[in-house]
């Protein structure tokens, strides 16, 4: 069973999203998956996203508190 995104490390996010990109390109690819994969890989994006966007935030603050010392 696959963790829920918001259990994976951002890294093993973005490795499981390079594996569903090379499956999807390759000439193999289950057109029977391909609904399944997608809509893994939109979870996961939206999952990086939200972490990049938190990430950003809380370093403009850091930021933010150092030049007005």
């Amino acid at each position: 069973m696959m963790k829920a995104p918001d259990k994976l490390t951002y890294t093993e996010a973005i490795s499981e999203l390079k594996q569903i990109l090379e499956e999807m390109q390759s000439e193999n690819c289950d057109i029977d998956r391909l609904t399944k994969m997608t809509t893994r890989a939109a979870l996961l994006i939206e999952e990086c996203r939200r972490r990049l966007t938190a990430t950003d935030a809380e370093l403009q603050q850091i930021l933010d508190r150092l030049t007005n010392v």
